[in-house]
């Protein structure tokens, strides 16, 4: 596949490390209840001048009113604009994360597989998660709770910057990860991290700006491009893979922890199938997540190959 020309990361990269410096230097000085206009404010800006994100986020909402049968509404410029203010909301939980207000008793963990008793395991393990609800508030399985070292892998070149901003925040258990490409030595660093009993975080729904590998599957009814990263880290490690989603449902964050691949192999010849397999069924779990808080999944720009039927 060849990556689009306007990738999303060519319109986050540069802006992104500076805008979140300028951010948390606000809320410490400012706090989030001054801060919250601020937020609202740029947010419906972009939403009135971003024509391509509102496009995108249409789309989307079309997409998943159709899967589901209706399920969730059809998409109207109110319903694109609520996902746009969920996403100035989620911007100000991380404020509260970033500056530990947000408390382990705030959060509901939903574990029926008992993951978090594994977290101070002797190897650690990998969770695949997505740009939907919130995962800055996962932060707090780190921070808060069991105490345990979480690597998040991440594309942005910026890795480094965003660690000691985390540190002058409090996060002392989590750490930013760039893994643009899959070399030997950051594939020996992972794997020396998780047998110190390090867990890895990786986002399974967004293509990397370079080297991207990448996989076409159904998503809501459509094919779509998913990067193959997760899951070839997970084969190539040798570790456990389970999926994180933390979504906002009536005003409290639950975190879903959920097992998803005990092992990740192929034989010779079989790995694109393989592959292609656990991306389906991440692509329908996701599908699935996305019904319940169906304005919180924040990809704004165009996912599908083709976008001939948004409009907005």
């Amino acid at each position: 596949m060849t990556t689009p020309s306007r990738h999303w990361a060519q319109h986050q990269e540069r802006g992104s490390f500076w805008l979140m410096k300028l951010t948390a230097t606000l809320v410490r000085l400012l706090g989030r209840r001054v801060l919250s206009p601020l937020i609202h404010v740029i947010v419906g800006y972009f939403f009135l001048f971003g024509r391509r994100a509102r496009r995108s986020a249409w789309q989307y909402q079309q997409r998943l009113s159709a899967w589901n049968g209706g399920q969730t509404p059809a998409p109207r410029q109110w319903q694109v604009f609520r996902q746009f203010m969920a996403f100035a909301d989620a911007l100000l939980d991380k404020l509260d994360v970033w500056n530990g207000r947000l408390r382990l008793e705030d959060i509901e963990i939903d574990d029926p597989a008992h993951l978090r008793t594994q977290l101070r395991g002797e190897r650690g393990q990998m969770l695949v998660g997505a740009h939907l609800g919130n995962l800055e508030v996962c932060r707090a399985l780190a921070e808060l709770g069991e105490q345990v070292t979480m690597n998040v892998l991440v594309h942005t070149r910026h890795a480094e910057r965003f660690n000691r901003l985390l540190g002058e925040a409090g996060a002392t258990n989590l750490r930013l990860i760039q893994v643009s490409e899959l070399d030997p030595v950051v594939m020996l660093q992972l794997s020396e991290r998780l047998e110190r009993g390090e867990w890895l975080a990786i986002a399974g729904d967004r293509v990397p700006l370079h080297g991207a590998r990448t996989v076409e599957v159904d998503f809501l009814g459509h094919r779509a491009a998913f990067p193959q990263g997760p899951w070839l880290l997970a084969g190539i490690l040798g570790c456990p893979l389970n999926l994180l989603f933390c979504l906002k449902l009536q005003g409290r964050y639950r975190v879903t922890l959920e097992p998803f691949a005990e092992r990740v192999q192929w034989r010779r010849g079989q790995r694109d199938q393989v592959i292609a397999e656990w991306t389906t069924r991440y692509a329908q779990r996701l599908a699935h997540y996305c019904s319940q808080a169906p304005l919180q999944w924040f990809n704004f720009y165009p996912f599908w190959k083709t976008d001939d039927d948004a409009s907005a």
